[in-house]
């Protein structure tokens, strides 16, 4: 439900693994944004409205994403989707950080892209160490993002693991993800997905900011 940018690209995207889609939206222009090759279905309406659903199939649905403008909408049609007709898989888009905590508690998985892009932003302007990409739930393994520091520009990624005693998941270069060999050369720009234990963290990234020891 929704045919702004994010819905039209949610839909594209299904589409391209080979999921057959219904988009619904209140306004039939925005279909537009789906273009001559999209073969889904789409219909015009609201969509909390059960009408409207059962036009698009929500009773053969396996999934429902509602991912519209306003969060009173997402959530009202997550709830419809999910307690009226038994769609399980269901994701609401939602604004309003705080909504999003309460929808959370309620059992509605929801995308707070607000806080999701503020926090993105954070951590290009505030670095790691301050706070991880991910943790795992015991608390001992964590994964911090980092851009490729001046020093290893250069070096292989064994020499960083080696020297940092963290492990280089993957790495971001040019806008595209690699999964490196322990001997793919560190180049400027990269971007280092690293795992690292929590307890570690602080001797990682002093070792990262010393840079590799000359031997």
């Amino acid at each position: 439900m929704g045919c702004g940018r994010v819905g039209s690209t949610l839909a594209h995207n299904l589409e391209d693994r080979e999921h057959s889609i219904a988009v619904i939206d209140s306004n039939p222009d925005a279909f537009r944004r789906l273009g001559p090759g999209f073969s889904g279905t789409t219909v015009t309406g609201i969509g909390f409205d059960r009408d409207v659903l059962e036009a698009a199939g929500i009773e053969r649905a396996g999934a429902f994403a509602a991912v519209s403008s306003g969060d009173n909408s997402n959530i009202i049609s997550a709830r419809v989707a999910r307690e009226q007709f038994g769609i399980t898989n269901v994701v609401a888009r939602i604004y309003d950080p705080g909504r999003a905590e309460v929808y959370e508690r309620l059992g509605v998985p929801t995308v707070a892209t607000v806080t999701w892009a503020a926090d993105r932003v954070l951590r290009r302007l505030i670095p790691a160490p301050e706070e991880p990409l991910w943790r795992d739930p015991s608390g001992t393994v964590r994964v911090d993002e980092v851009p490729a520091p001046e020093s290893w520009v250069g070096r292989t990624v064994r020499q960083l693991q080696d020297g940092t005693a963290a492990r280089v998941a993957f790495l971001t270069r040019l806008g595209t993800g690699l999964i490196p060999t322990r001997e793919t050369a560190i180049q400027e720009g990269d971007l280092l997905n690293l795992f690292m234990l929590e307890a570690q963290a602080s001797d990682v990234h002093a070792a990262l900011d010393a840079g590799p020891e000359e031997r």
